[in-house]
Order: C-alpha cells, then structure tokens, then sequence
C-alpha cells in the first residue's frame, strides 16, 4: 500500500470499523425504503419525499464507505447476513406509524453518529486523513438531518434553549 504511504496494520482497524458503519448504512437505507413505501397519514407528503431524499443519499454513501474500504485495499462486507448480525442499527416493522418513523430515525442517527466517530479514531490513530474527511463530510450532514427531524417532532411554538 505505498502509494497511500499508510500503514497496513494501522488500517486494519480502520476497515473493520468502515464495514461496521457499511453494515449499519445497509440497514438504515433500506428502513428508510420501508417508511417511504409505507407511511401514512397526515404527514405523508412531506415524510415521503424527505424518506426518499434520504434513502437516495444513504444508497451513495454505502458506495462510499465500500470504496474506502477498496481504497484502503481491504474487503467490504457484501452479505445482508454479514451486515444483521455486524449492525448497530436494527430492522423496523413496515406498520410503524409516521411520528414514531422519525423517533426510530433519529436513534438510528446517534447510532450512525457513534459509529462513525470510532471510524475517526481508529483513522486518526493510523494517520488516515482521506477517511478521517469522508466520515467528517458524514457527521455533519447527519447531524443537520438530525436537528431537521427533531425540529419536525417539536410542538409549534417551541424553542430551542439560549446559548
């Protein structure tokens, strides 16, 4: 691996970590299809076409993460097998109702979010500057999809606290 000047034994834990976080994304995409596929009610304009925004953006980044990995010159998981049992996100029931969708959504970000802030250390401790940026990318925009479901869960007329 000398053209990436990294060492292979440090990213190893790098790897493993990205198909960990290949795994959950897996898993997070294809809740995101069972809620677009199956919401309803009141809310079903607006939730169908955020769930789909989503769904298209997730399906890019698990080509991301696997590119990673290749890049990296490991294998990526490619088994749905391999991806239930390595996840930390779980399947959802395609009767769940439209509030409790985002509730589900926004757990699953925190799991996202520690999973790839364990891709960033383990990168950081091998000198992993290409995947430490693609996974910041990550965080910041599940974080801003994060704070626009949590605004939606919100009663009119909230507020934020002061800072």
């Amino acid at each position: 691996m000398n053209y990436l000047n990294l060492d292979k034994k440090k990213t190893a834990s790098t790897a493993k970590e990205l198909n960990v976080l290949l795994a959950d994304y897996h898993l997070y995409y294809q809740k995101l299809r069972n809620f677009h596929w199956n919401i309803v009610g009141n809310h079903f304009f607006n939730l169908h076409i955020k769930f789909e925004e989503m769904y298209d953006d997730a399906r890019l980044k698990v080509d991301e993460i696997a590119e990673r990995i290749l890049t990296l010159r490991y294998q990526p998981t490619s088994n749905f097998t391999d991806y239930l049992k390595m996840s930390n996100i779980e399947e959802s029931s395609e009767n769940t109702k439209d509030v409790q969708m985002v509730k589900i959504l926004l757990e699953d970000h925190g799991k996202l979010l520690k999973q790839m802030r364990t891709v960033v250390d383990k990168a950081d401790e091998a000198g992993d500057e290409g995947t430490i940026d693609m996974i910041g990318g990550f965080i910041g925009h599940i974080e801003k999809i994060s704070w626009m479901l949590d605004a939606f869960l919100m009663k009119a007329g909230d507020n934020h606290p002061e800072a």
